[in-house]
């Protein structure tokens, strides 16, 4: 086993004001997580630890987690699970059995938090996740998970309901659009997939295409050579940060010309720096974005968030901060928040706190319900516009006009 980091972590009071001197004296709550620091969710992966660390160092900055009279300060372990489902089980027990963690922060993707949810359960040790999506999760009666972000079906409903819109506004009834879908064979596209079709069927929406990504996520020439044969009016594609990459890439190569383009995974693919002009109008989902007004306490606006963590995290200077690493640093806000609520330091009065939790942060608002999604915070659509991205969707958030057709 490879131990990664005995990361410097801390923590923080929501609301307290405490000097620094007794913020140095806070004891400490240890947190255990697997991470993919390699194998194909990488990227992701240290998405997700930036994450973690930023909220860890900003919390104690605030003054520490109060729970009861006392302070204390977040220090999180590290293993390597290197995007393998079984390895991030593996790891899962030794962090409970071997390190003695009683509380978890999740993993990156919804393959790896399936492979360690059943663990964390067994042993009845409250995990907050912040990167697995998939809404199988849910419906297995876990009570010691939560999930501060979206589930996955929500990812790119907002693209169905689009097209209709713009088939409606050309005097064409939706039912004459059509899709075509590309997705990784893993629980969290399968999710995507499913949600798609079904937003498709309300509408009597044909789908076209419907194939699944290759496993290396490398190359999808056969898939674009059936969307330019059956020209669809609608392509989705989800394959995390490399699926992504290899979309953008291969669209401009082939010549592929679809009129809305909708995927997952845009921004920590970086396919405005990677790709440049092949990115644009591309619709990408997103958990957050910094133009949204959402604000809390400790991190302030989400564009303050932005902002600080372009600040500290030079590998964000010149790109968007990822989504994944925004719902990171709301898990450990989430996991402070209940630590202080429950006033305890037993595992279960926390995991009962957490499932009491009803707040706002930076990142939106953080409700969850009995099966331990988070039910108060909508996904938005973001459209590439002269290497920017704008949210376009869903009406009540949208900061810029949709460019439709994508020229």
């Amino acid at each position: 086993m490879k131990l990664v980091t005995n990361l410097l972590g801390a923590a923080a009071v929501i609301g307290l004001s405490v000097s620094a001197a007794s913020a140095m004296e806070c004891d400490t709550i240890k947190l255990g997580a697997a991470i993919s620091l390699t194998g194909k969710y990488a990227t992701n992966g240290v998405n997700t630890k930036d994450g973690y660390e930023f909220a860890i160092q900003k919390i104690k900055d605030s003054g520490g987690v109060k729970v009861g009279d006392k302070c204390y300060n977040f220090e999180v372990t590290y293993y390597d699970d290197e995007s393998k489902g079984d390895r991030g089980a593996t790891l899962a027990e030794r962090l409970i059995n071997q390190d003695g963690m009683q509380y978890m922060l999740g993993p990156y993707s919804s393959g790896l938090t399936t492979a360690i949810a059943p663990v964390t359960e067994k042993y009845g040790i409250p995990m907050v996740e912040a990167e697995g999506a998939s809404r199988s999760l849910f419906n297995k009666g876990y009570k010691y998970l939560f999930a501060v972000l979206s589930t996955s079906e929500q990812y790119l409903a907002s693209a169905i309901a689009l097209a209709a819109e713009k088939a409606k506004e050309q005097g064409k009834d939706p039912s004459e659009v059509t899709v075509a879908v590309a997705v990784e064979n893993d629980p969290f596209s399968l999710d995507i997939r499913a949600g798609i079709l079904e937003d498709a069927e309300k509408y009597g929406m044909k789908i076209v295409v419907d194939e699944k990504l290759p496993r290396d996520l490398s190359d999808m020439t056969s898939i674009l050579t059936k969307v330019k044969l059956v020209k669809p009016d609608v392509l989705v594609v989800s394959g995390h940060s490399k699926g992504a990459a290899t979309a953008v890439r291969q669209i401009a190569e082939q010549g592929v010309s679809v009129p809305l383009i909708a995927m997952t995974h845009c921004e920590s693919a970086d396919v405005v720096g990677n790709f440049g002009e092949s990115a644009e109008n591309i619709l990408c989902s997103t958990q957050w974005d910094e133009t949204l007004t959402y604000e809390d306490p400790i991190f302030g606006t989400a564009s303050n968030y932005n902002t600080e963590v372009k600040s500290s995290f030079p590998a964000y200077a010149d790109r968007a901060v990822p989504y994944q690493t925004a719902q990171a640093s709301a898990a450990v806000y989430v996991f402070a928040d209940a630590f202080q609520r429950a006033g305890s330091l037993d595992k279960d009065a926390v995991r009962d706190a957490l499932a009491e939790t009803d707040m706002m942060t930076f990142y939106g608002g953080v409700k969850f319900s009995e099966a331990g999604n988070n039910v108060a915070k909508p996904m938005v659509l973001r459209q590439i516009q002269n290497g920017e991205y704008k949210v376009v969707a869903p009406s009540d958030f949208a900061a810029a006009e949709l460019v439709w057709p994508r020229p």
